[in-house]
């Protein structure tokens, strides 16, 4: 593992290698300076038989009247530009975060620990983290019809074969349906195929039961919260959105509106990058906190084309469930994976860290703002 060093000349080296490094480097870090550990086990290994778990850490004065709360890895192998993130932010931020009065910072590392260790982008269940939060009294159940039209299509039951024509395919279904439509029915989240993409689960998954049980405690006496869960995949490359829930009123889209980069903040709909979703993680966050101002954001920055994405999601999830454990193929897909959603190129992790934490610098100016009564 590379040495502890000041990395602020490299926003590169803030990416590890594995899941196992990223924790140990943010664990150590963190110890350096000053934070509160917690963490919990998923009852799961890596690759290599070591434990997994959902690691937080805090920062900041216990009574703290405002939270910024940063959560990495929902959606596994996207930890690795989440947790280098994290990284940075420690590294190069802390101070002046916690040098607003009343301010604290909670680190929320691997969500998903299986699927960033595994080079995954769902649970060991085959579960999509960020489908799997519903609020109570919504069910577990169900699917877009569109969906199950392209279950054929999405989700073959056989190995990869060496020459694939799924693009073309999936843009014969594009013409037919409309991209738009097409990218909500697909990737709302749905219930019924379990090896499935997009599989939003049975039930509630460990790190959502770990969520429920244990982050009022994490966020303390906060009136506050601006929570920011970092993802990748979607949209242009190097670049972002901040998209808010569909579901949130339309006076704390106005406060995101005046607190970031309006070009910038969306709404989870199908009309922008992304797509409205069921069992969306921050949006549930919030639901746990009737009392507390809970400003629920999903930080998503591009890599490839939306085709070559899915076609990356695609092959793995089938070489997961049709080759032999393994298998070269299964390998060769999931490192193919890990570059759709964490690029190698060096502009590209200087290029999304470096808007990340212009991100945050503008969270702890609205948590600033907010805390001087303005």
């Amino acid at each position: 593992m590379p040495q502890s060093t000041d990395l602020s000349d490299s926003y590169s080296a803030y990416f590890s290698d594995s899941y196992s490094e990223a924790r140990q480097r943010l664990l150590e870090l963190s110890a350096r300076r000053g934070g509160t550990h917690w963490t919990y086990d998923i009852d799961q290994c890596s690759p290599h038989g070591e434990a997994l778990s959902v690691d937080v850490l805090r920062f900041g004065p216990p009574e703290a009247s405002q939270v910024l709360v940063i959560s990495s890895g929902t959606h596994g192998v996207e930890g690795f530009f989440g947790s280098a993130a994290q990284l940075a932010l420690i590294e190069l931020k802390l101070e002046e975060l916690l040098s607003v009065q009343g301010v604290a910072l909670v680190i929320i590392h691997a969500v998903n620990p299986y699927g960033f260790s595994h080079l995954r982008r769902v649970n060991e269940d085959n579960v999509d983290l960020n489908r799997n939060f519903l609020t109570v009294g919504e069910s577990y159940k169900g699917a877009d019809p569109k969906y199950a039209l392209l279950d054929g299509l999405l989700n073959p039951q056989s190995p990869p074969p060496r020459f694939e024509l799924f693009t073309l395919k999936a843009l014969l279904q594009i013409i037919r349906h409309g991209f738009q439509a097409l990218k909500s029915s697909v990737a709302q989240g749905q219930y019924d195929f379990e090896r499935g993409l997009f599989f939003g689960g049975r039930g509630p998954s460990r790190s959502h039961k770990i969520i429920t049980e244990h982050l009022p405690h994490w966020i303390g006496e906060a009136e506050r919260v601006i929570h920011i869960d970092l993802h990748t995949g979607l949209g242009p490359w190097g670049t972002y959105v901040m998209a808010a829930s569909q579901n949130i009123p339309q006076s704390e889209l106005q406060w995101l509106l005046g607190h970031f980069d309006q070009d910038k903040v969306q709404q989870l709909e199908a009309s922008g990058v992304l797509y409205q979703i069921r069992g969306e993680f921050t949006y549930y966050c919030r639901s746990l906190f009737s009392e507390v101002d809970y400003y629920p954001i999903l930080v998503e920055f591009g890599t490839y084309p939306i085709l070559k994405v899915l076609s990356a999601l695609r092959a793995e999830n089938r070489a997961t469930h049709w080759c032999d454990t393994g298998a070269p193929e299964l390998d060769q897909k999931r490192q193919q994976l890990r570059e759709a959603f964490s690029p190698a190129s060096e502009e590209w992790r200087s290029t999304a860290l470096s808007k990340t934490l212009r991100v945050i610098d503008q969270a702890v100016a609205a948590l600033n703002d907010d805390s001087n009564g303005s």
